[in-house]
């Protein structure tokens, strides 16, 4: 729900009667993943999207419906071979959808929802945690989490279950995922089951680009289409301007290993080394690839790899940390131009991060959507 959330905020302002549907789980080729919503208010008006337009018209029914009955449903969506005009998907995956009214007059969950709304379209960190699957009675009820663990909202059932469930959604919203988990329903991890969506709502993820090269406006450009925040940095002034990088959301002069020593960096966050120039990568590199982050690239040849490679051995960098490195970086597009290798790099970053090969789909056998988390991660979560 909290991708549409921008457009639900304005609508909560606006006093509109909606019903939001929300994938809560996926199986096979799936187009959305869970958290997608489609929200349709009292006048038929809808935003956002759980399929990618191949059940949108069965969902908008069912969230007219759940306007007019003002109850919670949870319905399931397949590919049908028999009838390959039956409402189903045509990629052949399955998805779960939990539909809700969210009505003016709720007193319980029109509040939760409008500040799950006002916080993500804010920018805060916040999660959205609700039940997709159990008892009737409890069906759709919601909780507003925050990074402190605190939370607004009640999900009616058993006086722990809010505290169980306002814990596994701080820790998911902590790694800035939204996933599903199983608890009980007296907040218990035995007696009756309720599954809980946690929606996790924070800022995006850090791109840093070292170098303020021309390879790095292209990069940066990419960067945002992919929904990071942007920073460019090189020491040197007459490069590392605002006038050179319009697009980033912010270009330091620094020292790019200081710059590093000095910023906040998480599991999400990239490096991308565009200097190829020792007495700026080496000190950066050494560090960079000690921090507990999602990417680190570096350019060049394959010759200035391995000088580069020497270097850092001999500055006391082990085996382990070096095996992080992507360099040369990017995948092998063939790029020429600034754009191109861009391109390259950002599906290097995207593979890396969804466990792609980069290889051709053309004749693969292999699932197009992969899944890197933990066995006991999988079931109806997204990283």
């Amino acid at each position: 729900m909290l991708d549409i959330a921008a457009e639900l905020h304005r609508w909560c302002a606006e006093g509109r009667d909606f019903a939001v549907a929300t994938v809560v789980s996926v199986g096979g080729s799936a187009p959305r993943l869970p958290g997608a919503a489609l929200a349709v208010d009292a006048e038929g008006t809808a935003v956002g999207s759980v399929s990618g337009g191949c059940v949108e018209g069965a969902v908008y029914e069912l969230c007219q419906e759940a306007l007019r009955t003002g109850e919670s449903v949870r319905e399931t969506f397949g590919y049908s071979d028999e009838d390959a005009f039956a409402v189903g998907l045509t990629c052949g995956g399955v998805i779960d959808v939990l539909v809700s009214p969210v009505r003016a007059a709720d007193r319980e969950l029109r509040p939760v929802f409008a500040a799950a709304a006002s916080a993500a379209a804010g920018g805060r960190t916040t999660a959205l945690a609700r039940i997709v699957d159990g008892p009737p009675e409890l069906l759709g009820r919601a909780l507003l989490v925050g990074p402190d663990g605190g939370w607004d909202g009640t999900l009616g059932g058993h006086p722990e279950l809010d505290r169980t469930a306002a814990a596994e959604a701080r820790a998911l919203l902590d790694a800035g995922r939204t996933a599903t988990v199983e608890i009980g329903a007296e907040g218990s991890r035995c007696g009756r089951p309720v599954t809980l969506l946690a929606e996790s709502s924070v800022p995006p993820p850090r791109m840093i680009v070292f170098g303020a090269v021309d390879f790095a406006s292209a990069l940066v450009r990419i960067g945002k289409f992919l929904n990071y925040h942007v920073t460019v940095c090189d020491a040197r002034p007459v490069f590392a301007t605002e006038l050179r990088f319009p697009d980033a959301d912010e270009v330091v002069v620094d020292w790019p290993h200081r710059y590093l020593d000095r910023t906040e960096v998480d599991g999400r966050t990239v490096l991308c080394v565009l200097t190829h120039d020792a007495k700026f990568d080496v000190p950066l590199l050494e560090r960079a690839l000690l921090l507990p982050v999602a990417y680190v690239g570096a350019m060049g040849s394959a010759r200035t790899h391995r000088d580069r490679l020497r270097r850092l051995r001999e500055a006391g960098v082990g085996e382990p940390e070096l095996a992080r490195l992507r360099s040369p970086i990017g995948l092998d597009l063939g790029a020429r131009t600034p754009e191109e290798t861009a391109l390259s790099i950002a599906g290097e970053i995207v593979a890396n991060r969804r466990g792609g090969s980069g290889t051709p789909l053309t004749g693969a056998r292999n699932p197009i959507h992969h899944d890197t988390r933990a066995p006991s991660d999988r079931i109806g979560s997204v990283a």
